[in-house]
């Protein structure tokens, strides 16, 4: 799902809000357009914070023979397939309210040799809770704030979780950073107040985007077990050429949708310097920029249902 406005990533949210909702991720944006590249890039470019968050959420749930888990707002797979491959006799159930996300994420599955234990089931959770059977485990990222009432979600997941089973939400406090401060053009601090401009847009449209997901959980009757904050700081490897260019591809499409989101909102300047950012001809654009630095953080919350 992805919101008019402009916002951050991964997984679509598996319901509508007052905006249309995406999750996973940190992205902003308009309509949709471009998020399942971004979802895409998202898992290349992060993937070393995604093998280490599916990790914990592995080792979290080890002993408990987790044989049904959930990825709620599953987006195009990267969490679900994750998922299937450090549970290698589980079935993932990948909810998500697009249907376009989903049909890339079974073709994905499939092309791994997982489309038999990778099953994606289109739903909107801001309209009811789907008959999904009894679950072991469920991944939530960057997909609850999206929710017109995550708490209710949280306690329907509750109702249909085994005794010990596990959730783990992944959130954030604060989006990815791409940019140094003095870009050497236009006004210095551009990305601080594009910051600035999208918290204001979000918080119209996400009130809970931002804040603390163990006490929800708690309210929600689950048994906070643990939090980790996963610390991103990406920057590109000379000797990983692929991998640099994937980080520049990924500045771009975060940007576009952001001069389709949110570039009514900025003033002039920084308009002009967004529009040079994004035009392949000018010496400024993203790609061939070599001081782009990914950084910033996700917090992983886990939790027991007792």
């Amino acid at each position: 799902m992805t919101n008019t406005h402009a916002h951050g990533h991964h997984g679509h949210a598996a319901g509508h809000h007052s905006h249309d909702s995406h999750g996973s991720h940190d992205s902003p944006g308009a309509a949709g357009e471009g998020m399942t590249d971004l979802l895409e890039l998202d898992g290349e470019v992060l993937q070393d914070y995604w093998s280490a968050a599916l990790d914990w959420v592995r080792d979290a749930a080890a002993e408990s023979g987790a044989r049904r888990l959930l990825d709620l707002g599953a987006g195009t797979g990267t969490g679900a397939i994750g998922l299937a491959r450090r549970f290698p006799v589980a079935e993932v159930i990948a909810v998500d309210v697009e249907p376009g996300s989903l049909e890339l994420l079974r073709d994905k599955a499939a092309g791994l040799g997982l489309g038999d234990r990778v099953r994606a089931v289109a739903a909107n959770l801001d309209e009811g809770w789907p008959d999904l059977g009894v679950l072991d485990v469920t991944w939530a990222s960057m997909s609850l704030h999206h929710l017109a009432d995550p708490g209710r979600v949280l306690g329907e997941v509750l109702a249909a979780t085994r005794p010990g089973g596990v959730i783990a939400v992944a959130e954030f406090a604060e989006q990815l950073r791409f940019l140094p401060d003095n870009l050497g053009f236009g006004r210095p601090g551009f990305e601080d107040r594009v910051a600035s401009v999208r918290a204001a847009a979000h918080a119209e449209v996400m009130p809970t985007l931002g804040s603390e997901w163990a006490p929800r959980l708690a309210d929600a009757g689950w048994e906070v077990t643990g939090e980790r904050e996963f610390v991103i700081d990406l920057r590109p490897p000379a000797d990983s050429p692929g991998r640099a260019a994937n980080a520049g591809e990924y500045a771009r499409v975060w940007f576009d949708r952001l001069s389709r989101g949110l570039a009514d909102r900025l003033d002039s300047g920084d308009v002009a310097t967004l529009d040079a950012l994004l035009d392949r001809d000018s010496p400024q654009f993203l790609l061939k920029r070599g001081d782009l630095w990914l950084h910033g953080s996700r917090t992983v919350t886990l939790a027991r249902r007792p």
